[in-house]
């Protein structure tokens, strides 16, 4: 048996130009860009990046396809600057580098987000050789946003399950991301994977839309319409934890019944540039924890520190910090209230 030890990510390799604008401008007006970064986009590339920035104590491995082209070159760069293993990074010359455009608000840090599919849209079962990287946890992002996996599979529902199936007979430990977006093919592309995951992490826009319960009534966080959506997403399939994670903490629920809420961070408003990443970090910190076999409850605490401290850069990685540094952030400012623990 192979001995795995460290994290696989695959899927969507983006390049993230973010704007920091002093409005969002209703049709036909202007908004004035007040400061513009270039970084890490899409799961994979911000998970290793922010696994990298904490000082995970494990291999790092990516998987996807990118364009020959600079912006590829950049994403290789990056990833050996962060000791990220590139052999499964494909070059095509058939499409260009994935890339969105990120618009946030300086006052509110809201962000909209204009993306390029890219040679994201390659990427496919075959592009991950399983047996080339010996990892404990694989990794898949952003359901709905790799075209090839979310096509429709005669045999799993979507072709995705049959990724994530293989992981799991190859010994992986399995986790997915999804991405929000406005359309109705949740209900056909996220079930059909579950029953093929260890770990699922969604927003409560994306939990909403998968279990077809609201989350959210206006504004205010419906704490029985969470915990029945996590119940719901649980009977999908999902083998160990569901994290529903939102602006107020993050609610993970288990397949044994257990649940808690982890508030995030009561960090002042001068702390925030933008929110660009902050659901990748609060995985990329639970998924440290989960690997090194953390206890479940600092393993979430991890993952909202480190999420705060991704909110002091507008980019998607670069305000992440050591694991020390994160925990540091929520000892002086600390939580917006006491975690709660629940059945489900």
């Amino acid at each position: 048996m192979i001995e795995r030890l460290g994290v696989l990510g695959a899927g969507n390799w983006i390049v993230d130009n973010v704007k920091v604008i002093d409005v969002w401008p209703s049709q036909d007006a202007l908004a004035i860009i007040l400061a513009e970064t270039h970084g890490t986009g899409g799961s994979p590339f911000n998970i290793l990046t922010d696994l990298a920035r904490l000082g995970a104590p494990f291999p790092l491995f990516g998987a996807g396809v990118i364009g020959a082209d600079s912006a590829g070159d950049w994403i290789i760069e990056q990833c050996r600057a962060s000791a990220i293993n590139t052999d499964q990074l494909h070059r095509s010359s058939s499409a260009p580098t994935s890339y969105t455009d990120v618009m946030t608000v300086q006052s509110s840090g809201r962000r909209t987000f204009f993306h390029q599919h890219g040679a994201n849209s390659l990427f496919d079962v075959s592009s991950v050789d399983l047996r080339r990287a010996p990892a404990r946890i694989l990794h898949l992002g952003y359901l709905l946003l790799l075209d090839r996996l979310d096509d429709p599979s005669p045999t799993h529902g979507c072709r995705a399950a049959e990724l994530l199936e293989a992981a799991t007979s190859a010994g992986y430990e399995v986790s997915i991301d999804a991405v929000s977006e406005e359309s109705d093919r949740y209900q056909r592309i996220v079930p059909p994977c579950l029953p093929h995951v260890d770990y699922t992490f969604l927003n409560e826009f994306e939990a909403a839309r998968v279990a077809q319960i609201p989350i959210r009534s206006g504004e205010t966080l419906d704490h029985e319409a969470l915990a029945a959506s996590a119940r719901a997403i649980l009977n999908f399939g999902v083998r160990r934890w569901v994290f529903i994670h939102f602006p107020e903490g993050v609610f993970a629920a288990s397949a044994g019944g257990q649940a808690f809420f982890q508030p995030s961070l009561q960090l002042p408003l001068t702390f925030v540039a933008g929110a660009t990443g902050a659901g990748d970090a609060i995985a990329a910190g639970i998924l440290l924890g989960l690997h090194e076999r953390m206890p479940i409850l600092e393993s979430l605490r991890l993952g909202v520190c480190a999420a705060g401290s991704c909110l002091q850069h507008p980019s998607a990685t670069a305000g992440v910090v050591s694991i020390r540094e994160c925990l540091a952030l929520g000892e002086k400012h600390g939580f917006r209230g006491e975690v709660i623990e629940r059945s489900v």
